[in-house]
């Protein structure tokens, strides 16, 4: 089943521009910032798999989900210090808090004061943490060019290491997609306590 899965997806790459498979590549490590949770981390690890296919560019796929994945870091960045007093002021009532309990922000913000632009390093490692640690950074006004490179830092670490694993393994990538769906899992687990509907 899964080797028909991945033949279907390499077929219709092959008929896709490639500018249109880098593009889709850009908007998930994008939206998987701002939409949590979301198993981006399995796509981009694929990108690996074509990529050592030759059916697109390792270096392209690498720098666009490093680039977009910085993006949507900064966008949620964005949202929390634009919106952080107003989180702050309306803890019962803000719209962000229908999705996300302030508790986590205020563990964020715990984390931030402690540990600083060490958290946004950190942060792609850290399972099902993602928009919370980007809101909180936003929301505890880190100093935006420290916060876009150790953003870039922790993306260009993380999206190295899935790319490699699909490269790597190649054929048997769905040993990567099965560890990150585990992964995922575990992450929706975490943002299932962290996110209310």
């Amino acid at each position: 089943m899964a080797d028909q899965i991945v033949q279907s997806i390499v077929d219709w790459i092959s008929v896709v521009p490639p500018v249109g498979v880098y593009l889709i590549f850009f908007g998930i490590a994008y939206i998987e910032n701002l939409i949590p949770p979301m198993p981006g981390d399995v796509i981009v690890a694929f990108g690996g798999y074509l990529a050592a296919e030759g059916l697109i560019g390792l270096f392209p796929v690498w720098s666009l989900t490093v680039v977009a994945s910085v993006a949507g870091f900064m966008t949620m960045y964005w949202l929390g210090h634009r919106w952080g007093a107003q989180i702050e002021e309306n803890r019962d009532s803000h719209f962000l808090l229908r999705f996300i309990d302030y508790k986590y922000f205020a563990r964020g913000k715990k984390w931030m004061s402690r540990w600083g632009q060490g958290v946004v390093v950190a942060n792609r490692f850290l399972a099902g943490t993602r928009s919370v640690i980007s809101l909180t950074a936003g929301m505890s006004h880190l100093k935006i060019t420290p916060t876009i490179l150790s953003s870039l830092v922790s993306s260009v670490l993380w999206n190295t290491l899935l790319l490699a694993m699909g490269w790597v393994i190649r054929d048997n990538w769905q040993v990567i997609g099965e560890y990150l769906i585990e992964l995922w899992k575990g992450h929706f687990s975490v943002d299932s306590a962290v996110y209310r509907s």
